[in-house]
């Protein structure tokens, strides 16, 4: 099995419902991007106008497998994808993977994912990214290792609100549990936002995979098994 492959898998097991995924490199060759797509990234570095090809790239190849033609997936002021009426998804991308995610609007109302590298968190950063309670829940672990993880699932958890709230928040607007089984966790939010209460809490799951971290949400998510 391809790293793709690994990775694809490994995300697709982080959704109770099927989705559609896609899995490429930004240095790798895509095809051009569609019609008002460039004017998004026109003054961008060399690097980030390649992981924003791949990225569309790899989002029109997933919305190939749930029977949808290319089209241009534009941007919001804040950056995050529009997708066509139907859909819901989420693109993310590291140094060397780009993924995209997507799924019929009728199975979730929103879901967010994101890959890291496994290396952990630079040191500079987690007292950004995680809070007081947080950090002292680290106490006994390899503190910057697990608090790579906790940005994992916080990525995730604002890219699932985000089509839902259409706000940008801080890290500390979440709070992430990691569970003892090591490929779930909860994200509960620390103030009201709109569409979500104080202490809700957003279900989402992890997972390594080729020297990677990959972590999922998805919210309003239709379970079909029991129908």
């Amino acid at each position: 099995m391809t790293q793709e492959a690994e990775i694809a898998a490994a995300v697709r097991r982080l959704f109770d419902l099927p989705v559609a995924v896609a899995v490429t490199r930004p240095d790798a060759v895509h095809p051009a991007l569609l019609e008002g797509e460039a004017t998004l990234i026109a003054r961008a570095r060399p690097a980030r106008i390649a992981e924003f090809t791949a990225g569309r790239s790899a989002a029109r190849e997933a919305m190939r497998q749930l029977g949808y033609a290319p089209e241009p997936i534009l941007a919001t002021t804040d950056r995050a994808p529009i997708w066509p009426p139907g859909l819901v998804g989420s693109i993310s991308h590291c140094a060397d993977w780009c993924i995209a995610v997507l799924a019929p609007q009728s199975d979730m109302r929103a879901l967010g994912v994101d890959i890291e590298d496994d290396g952990p968190l630079p040191a500079d950063l987690l007292q950004e990214v995680c809070s007081p309670i947080e950090v002292a829940r680290l106490q006994g672990q390899a503190p910057l290792g697990a608090a790579k993880s906790i940005f994992c699932a916080k990525e995730a958890a604002y890219k699932a609100q985000y089509p839902l709230t259409k706000t940008l928040f801080g890290f500390d607007r979440l709070e992430v549990t990691l569970a003892k089984d090591p490929t779930a966790f909860e994200a509960e939010f620390t103030q009201a936002t709109e569409c979500f209460t104080r202490g809700e809490k957003l279900p989402g799951r992890v997972a390594l995979v080729a020297g990677h971290l990959v972590s999922g949400v998805a919210i309003g998510q239709i379970d079909r098994k029991g129908a």
